[in-house]
């Protein structure tokens, strides 16, 4: 099918596609255009990584504001959004406004209405919801991307209730669903009313085998030679056999810890097949990582990337994997050892995947559990990039003939599971039953039934007993908590669980949080940060070799400060979870006594990207407890506010004015203050020289810091650095600082990869 043959979209859309070299559409988007994807009609598109399956949902969302609607993209994760809005930004001269958001739960973001097409996240858009965003009643499409992850414990069953309540607002709402090949497509298809386009095409080949011995074996039974050599891994010889062909390879491993060591020999193979002008452009590059943090694990990534790997896991921080993940598709980078996070959506194709590790260390399971097929065939999907490659190859390693035969059983030739509906686990019932009482989709038992009814959950349910019993033990647990009021047959929120369910709590950790609070006097910032960390909505750091012990101690030195009682040694589990939240709290109170990032990382074990994930998610718990302190008009509003504030900009007490002015950090902040300069006011009427000399002699940016602070001449113009100031480290880091997460889209939690349950799928 040719795109001038597309009907419904607005004129000149075939032409830039043909343009952009798209003469005819793969046979997934023909087969979705015959199903009415331009013309309103509902779609599951279950095809293959690399198959064309954004152009399905290009074609939907732009022949539905042809028609005066308006379409919202659904991701997993917040990086994924932003790769989709750069991406669908290119229909910007056919008046297609676009717009993101993905951070702020406790915003109806109303300058959205003025957008054609959102990007936003499964969390935030249950949050637009939540919070009566009046354009969600405008929507006319709605494309849910990666549909497949409601089979996701942690995130699936918001996705799922999202599109039951958008389909409810919106009742002609097209709902189009994109989806990796999974067994059961047609249960998705069947509970969103949508037509099925399930194919197995792929626009590059892709051959997944197992190497054992000196050769990988194909599905189809050929063979590859791929020697290894004495006291060589596998791993290394298959990098090494890539390379030589001119192509890239991922390699997905367990462990953090395993992705940085698998790097580190990656790069020794890697360098070999470097050109003299790669070699400049890496150490480039290595210069760009090593300057996004004062850390071991910026050191360590800028040290493999010289020479030509990477690694990338939820440790690194946002920039560092848009770096990482903008040269792998560039080329320049030749291998990522990662962990199976950058399977989950990324744009990062490969000409050979590796997957060295197929089991991981799951703590319920107790011990290491094998990967799930279907995300062993996400990995797989990653090889093979059309126009580049001319085919891929996914690669399991083996060590033994038996091993070789269960990995072809297992992951090569089997089907991908079926996805499975996790609403029903505890966690996230409580959460979205609140939701869906407090937003007044049902007001009774059987209300809340009823709308249940539309979940994915009901359609793969026998009966309803079992439904039943955990609305009926979920609705006890919000009563008994203040949440939601009975009256016979009719069910409330309270004012209480409007402010809950608006602030995107777990309704456990709200409960969690008033307790603490109403024992609260004068509470101390590190009984507030302890406080918000035991909750279900941080993940709290875990205890190591000798942590117990030295927690302990901790725990008894500072027990006054804890808002709660604390629990006996002899309760293993709660002890256990206690000090677990200590932990995490000492890194908080770490961040706000402004101890340097990378004492932090080394102090506590963890890269850059979790101080940002906590410190984040501290400053959005820390905020709700503020609007519970204020709603139950407690004495201690203030003290949460400052111990929020603080944390939210890594600084003690005397420097949180200056904060308060754009573009200064903590770093900043700290040298100014030193210099003299302590205050807002001080900046509009301190000498321009100490100003200069405290910023490093940085004109424009001193500039920027005065204007923003509401000087009337900020011009550094003939102003020298006071000597004074002159001499020291240039430690300007300051990207990592604070403010410079407020100078995005005005969410401090955008720059954050990973934000306990609100936040990226890491």
């Amino acid at each position: 099918m040719n795109p001038t043959d597309v009907s419904g979209l607005p004129s000149g859309v075939p032409d830039v596609l043909r343009e952009s070299g798209i003469e005819e559409l793969y046979p997934p988007q023909a087969a979705a255009v015959d199903a009415g994807v331009t013309e309103g009609e509902s779609v599951v598109a279950s095809v293959p990584t690399a198959s064309g399956k954004t152009l399905v949902a290009e074609l939907a969302m732009l022949s539905s504001v042809h028609r005066g609607g308006k379409a919202l993209y659904v991701v997993p994760l917040r990086a994924l959004a932003s790769e989709k809005k750069a991406e669908f930004e290119r229909w910007s001269d056919f008046g297609v406004e676009v717009g993101i958001s993905t951070g702020n739960y406790e915003s109806s973001e109303e300058w959205l209405a003025s957008r054609d097409v959102v990007v936003a996240t499964s969390e935030k858009v249950d949050s637009l919801v939540r919070n009566g965003a009046p354009w969600i009643d405008d929507l006319t499409c709605v494309v849910a991307d990666e549909v497949h992850l409601v089979d996701d414990p942690s995130r699936g069953p918001t996705l799922e209730v999202t599109l039951a309540k958008l389909r409810r607002i919106n009742p002609g709402l097209q709902t189009v669903a994109l989806s990796a090949t999974v067994d059961n497509a047609d249960e998705v298809a069947d509970w969103l009313d949508a037509e099925l386009v399930k194919s197995d095409w792929r626009p590059v080949d892709l051959r997944t085998g197992v190497h054992y011995g000196d050769a990988i074996t194909f599905a189809d039974g050929e063979q590859r030679e791929v020697p290894v050599g004495r006291g060589e891994r596998p791993t290394a010889a298959l990098l090494d056999d890539t390379l030589s062909e001119g192509g890239s390879s991922l390699v997905f491993v367990n462990s953090r810890r395993n992705a940085e060591a698998a790097a580190r020999r990656g790069a020794d193979v890697a360098e070999d097949h470097l050109t003299d002008d790669e070699r400049d452009d890496l150490a480039a590059l290595a210069d760009e990582v090593a300057g996004v943090s004062d850390t071991e694990t910026s050191e360590d990534l800028a040290a493999v990337v010289e020479r030509g790997a990477a690694f990338h896991h939820a440790g690194l921080s946002a920039e560092h994997r848009s770096l990482v993940e903008d040269a792998f598709r560039d080329r320049l980078l030749k291998v990522i050892c990662a962990t199976p996070t950058l399977a989950a959506g990324v744009n990062t194709p490969s000409r050979r995947v590796i997957v060295r590790d197929w089991r991981r260390y799951d703590g319920e399971f107790g011990g290491m559990k094998p990967l799930d097929t279907l995300e062993v065939h996400q990995m797989f999907g990653r090889a093979g990039r059309p126009g580049l490659d001319p085919y891929g190859e996914a690669v399991l390693i083996a060590k033994d003939h038996d091993a070789m035969d269960q990995l072809f059983d297992r992951y090569v030739e089997a089907e991908p599971e079926p996805v499975q509906s996790k609403l029903a686990r505890e966690p996230a019932m409580r959460t979205h039953l609140l939701a869906t009482v407090a937003s007044g989709f049902a007001r009774t038992r059987s209300g809340l039934l009823d709308f249940l009814d539309r979940t994915l959950y009901a359609a793969q349910s026998e009966g309803t007993e079992r439904l039943e019993s955990v609305v009926d033990s979920t609705l006890d647990y919000l009563v008994a908590n203040d949440f939601v009021e009975r009256d016979g047959e009719e069910i409330t929120a309270t004012a209480l669980g409007h402010t809950v369910s608006r602030l995107y709590l777990d309704p456990m950790s709200a409960a969690e949080i008033v307790d603490g609070l109403r024992d609260a006097e004068d509470p101390s910032p590190l009984g507030l940060y302890h406080l918000v960390c035991r909750t279900p909505d941080m993940y709290e750091l875990y205890l190591k070799s000798g942590d117990r012990e030295t927690y302990t101690e901790r725990c008894y030195e500072r027990e006054d400060e804890f808002l709660g009682r604390v629990p006996s040694e002899f309760e293993d589990v709660r002890f256990e979870e206690w000090l677990s939240a200590l932990k995490t709290a000492k890194l908080l109170e770490d961040w706000a006594r402004e101890v340097d990032e990378d004492r932090i990382t080394e102090r506590y074990g963890v890269g850059p990207g979790d101080v940002r994930g906590k410190v984040d998610t501290a400053e959005w718990l820390l905020g709700a407890a503020e609007r519970l302190a204020v709603e139950l008009d407690l004495d201690c509003a203030v003290a949460v506010r400052e111990a929020k504030k603080r944390v939210a900009d890594g600084v003690r007490e005397e420097l949180l004015d200056l904060t308060g002015v754009r573009g200064v950090g903590r770093k900043r902040a700290r040298r100014l203050y030193e210099a003299g300069v302590e205050s807002r006011a001080d900046l509009r009427e301190a000498e321009k020289s100490v100003v200069l000399g405290a910023l490093r002699g940085r004109e424009r940016t001193a500039e920027r810091v005065l204007e923003n602070a509401g000087r009337e001449d900020p011009s550094m113009e003939g102003v020298s650095v006071a000597e004074a100031s002159a001499d020291g480290e240039d430690g300007d880091g300051d990207g990592s600082d604070a403010d410079t997460r407020r100078a995005g889209d005005g969410s401090a939690a955008d720059s954050g990869d990973q934000q306990a349950s609100l936040g990226d799928f890491e």
